[in-house]
């Protein structure tokens, strides 16, 4: 199973990218159309996401789970981000913009994560789906803030920055695509379903490509991934995906459910948030933050991370069941 997930179209063609800029091929993915695939896909991801929501209703465990969502996504980019300063030596944009990745979800892990609890007896509530795309947007806010906080515009109003950073345009169009797949439902994304759904992952193939590219022709310019950052590729989510298996316990999920939001809260974005930071903190080095997310942290997570948090959550689960 670990190879079907490694071995998928998205990641290939990120590969493909990387290799063609390792041999100095001149393939390229023009500026506006790299630009237009990251607005296509937070479109689509804020879209699915709010329909997911539409589909399955509020009920009081979804609410609960969300609620921990939701606060893993706003909380854990903060340690984050200190870790990344202080041990990873990076600067204020940088350590900001991988924070965020690490506060957000990656849905490939999610799916290979649940497929693993199935297999084991441990289905996690549907709901959580819809838990996932709660978890997208917040740690993007988060980075963003972190990214202005002591920046060049550190002295503006403290309104002027909240507001900068409530309605950066990528940040809108996440949120907004969310609340309209909320308000359409299932019936009324039907009509435009063939471009948002049907075409997601080949738009998807595309844009991992440019990514590829870009953070290979960064990683030949200077070094991006130290053994600091590596390391941090594996702690952070081993203590991210633990804090989220703890909290969904506490709050009364079952054991799959709980072990879902582990595999949440230790994954580390690789669509959504590279997709934001591209537009919105391009002096952010992508070879840094897709090197740790794609590179380091998301294998960790399939290979080591998602049995990990499937065993913290069976060990733990009659200490707060009882």
């Amino acid at each position: 199973m670990i190879a079907d997930f490694l071995l998928q179209p998205v990641i290939l063609f990120f590969l493909l990218g990387a290799i063609a800029a390792l041999v100095r091929s001149d393939l390229a993915v023009p500026e506006a159309a790299a630009k237009t695939i990251a607005l296509y896909l937070m479109m689509s991801i804020g879209l699915r996401g709010g329909i997911e929501v539409a589909e399955t209703g509020m009920t009081p465990a979804m609410a609960l789970a969300g609620g921990c969502g939701v606060a893993l996504s706003l909380l854990l980019p903060l340690p984050a981000f200190g870790l990344l300063r202080q041990f990873g030596k990076l600067d204020q944009a940088n350590a900001a913009a991988v924070a965020a990745h690490y506060g957000s979800v990656s849905v490939v892990t999610f799916a290979a994560g649940s497929e693993v609890l199935r297999a084991a007896g441990m289905a996690p509530a549907g709901f959580m789906v819809a838990v996932l795309a709660l978890m997208e947007t917040p740690a993007i806010l988060i980075g963003l803030l972190l990214a202005r906080r002591t920046g060049p515009d550190s002295l503006a109003p403290r309104g002027g920055l909240l507001h900068e950073t409530l309605f950066n345009g990528s940040v809108v169009l996440l949120v907004g695509s969310f609340m309209i797949g909320v308000i359409s439902g299932k019936s009324g994304f039907a009509p435009i379903a063939p471009l948002f759904d049907a075409l997601f992952k080949g738009i998807l193939c595309l844009f991992l490509l440019d990514m590829g590219l870009v953070a290979a022709r960064r990683l030949m310019d200077r070094r991006a991934l130290t053994w600091r950052t590596v390391s941090l590729g594996i702690v952070l989510p081993v203590i991210n995906g633990s804090v989220g298996v703890i909290l969904g316990l506490a709050v009364g999920l079952d054991a799959g459910s709980a072990a879902a939001l582990g595999i949440l809260a230790g994954s580390a974005s690789y669509i959504a948030v590279p997709a934001v930071m591209r537009l919105a903190l391009p002096q952010a080095d992508p070879g840094l933050y897709l090197g740790m997310s794609l590179a380091v942290t998301f294998p960790f997570n399939i290979i080591v991370g998602i049995a990990y948090y499937r065993w913290v959550s069976m060990q733990l689960y009659p200490v707060f069941a009882s």
